[in-house]
């Protein structure tokens, strides 16, 4: 195999699931001789390491596990499929780009995937439209992405920063208050969602009484939540993720924040919440996809596979990694193409089947924008529900065609090659 070098193996990591599964789809006249170069090619670029990792690796086992349910149907156009997977690590975007140019440029990747973190998904999408190759942002949520930075070879599955706030902000100012306080991760993911939230907020009479800028991978929290009591919000909002927020979530918790104020934020996630102990898990949040969903088909079936393979239930990471590899195949197979232009025009308004999507409302990639429209819950973070895993209780889902706004309203003006 042509990358079978120790030494290149050593830097990466190329993960063939099912490729022995496909194999016996394709015996008789589809047996390939050299079945890496045949093989259709799908490059990670997400964090393996650092403050964000636990959600990237949950990402990559999504990605696996479509990965195996898609050879074991055939592959794409009746090829196998592999995936290669890089750490971009969880915050330096010159990595991201680095690995990004090799899995193009090196590894000949038909699709890149990639990444959690927004600031990295921005500077990977200019290397993919520049490169003109298909990309899926799995779980970076900055605006910007299919915003004001848009390109027309890049589709976001997890949603906006904005289609966040507006989910809950409601929800927040008619049970805890008007006066908020932010602690906001210093990059593109947190200056975007704190943006959003006082634009929703304040068409409701929120006000912002003050707020600090969080560095990403901060482990000691005491300073910021001094300063935020002393403000006296009605609710202190949490715009972080990660390891920080189970870091900040646990430092509130032993100083009694809870008792005196509401603690809150827009995106929350099974990972944090289960670092956290049962008294740290509260407030109110919005989850993206949640995998306690007993009316919706399907649903079972994919939390019931996601534990066989870990013991755990799925995150929405893991549906973000799933809904990513899924969407290339998806995408190829309507084309009947790989050309990157032929997929992106196939996209355009593209509604997730049922099997897929994994939600109570249609899940489609919006045309012109590129942007996955899918259900967003909101709910209450609990020590424990109706199982040892069901950490959050749904009291609202938002359509996420609702909660997005109008296309104008996106500030993505997109453009296509002529």
């Amino acid at each position: 195999m042509a990358n079978a070098n120790p030494r290149l193996l050593s830097r990466r990591r190329l993960v063939k699931s099912g490729l022995a599964l496909a194999g016996a789809r394709f015996a008789g006249p589809f047996v390939i001789p050299t079945r890496a170069a045949e093989a259709v090619r799908i490059g990670l670029d997400n964090p393996l390491t650092g403050p964000l990792a636990s959600l990237g690796k949950n990402e990559l086992l999504g990605c696996r596990m479509a990965i195996d349910e898609i050879n074991a149907k055939g592959g794409v156009l009746g090829r196998p499929v592999e995936l290669i997977v890089e750490d971009s690590t969880s915050g330096d975007a010159g990595t991201a780009v680095q690995k990004a140019r090799k899995l193009i440029d090196r590894d000949k990747i038909d699709f890149l995937l990639g990444n959690t973190n927004s600031a990295l998904s921005l500077a990977m999408a200019e290397v993919s439209n520049e490169e003109r190759i298909l990309h899926i942002v799995p779980g970076g949520h900055t605006d910007a992405v299919t915003g004001a930075s848009c390109h027309w070879n890049v589709f976001r599955v997890c949603s906006t920063t904005q289609m966040e706030a507006n989910a809950v902000a409601d929800t927040l100012i008619k049970a805890y208050g008007k006066k908020f306080y932010y602690l906001t991760f210093d990059y593109a993911f947190g200056h975007t969602l704190e943006a959003g939230l006082i634009k929703a907020t304040t068409g409701l009479g929120g006000t912002r009484v003050g707020g600090d800028l969080v560095p990403l991978g901060t482990s000691d929290y005491s300073s910021y939540l001094i300063k935020a009591q002393a403000a006296n919000p009605d609710v202190i909002m949490f715009l972080i993720g990660g390891d920080d927020m189970t870091n900040a979530l646990k430092q509130a918790v032993q100083f009694g924040l809870d008792k005196k104020v509401h603690l809150a934020g827009a995106q929350q996630e099974m990972e944090p919440l289960e670092g956290l102990p049962p008294e740290a898990r509260i407030g109110t949040w919005v989850m993206e996809w949640y995998w306690n969903q007993p009316a919706v088909p399907r649903v079972a079936e994919f939390v019931e596979a996601t534990k066989k393979r870990t013991g755990r239930v799925p995150t929405a990471r893991t549906w973000f990694g799933y809904v990513s590899v899924w969407t290339c195949a998806l995408a190829a197979a309507k084309a009947n193409s790989l050309k990157a232009l032929d997929m992106a025009k196939a996209l355009q308004d593209f509604h997730l089947p049922p099997e897929i999507a994994l939600g109570p409302n249609p899940a489609f990639y919006r045309a012109g924008q590129n942007q996955l429209l899918a259900s967003l819950f909101v709910g209450e973070a609990q020590a424990q529900g109706s199982a040892p895993d069901d950490l959050f209780k749904v009291t609202k889902v938002v359509d996420g065609a609702k909660a997005a706004g109008t296309l104008e309203e996106s500030g993505c003006k997109m453009t296509w090659p002529t």
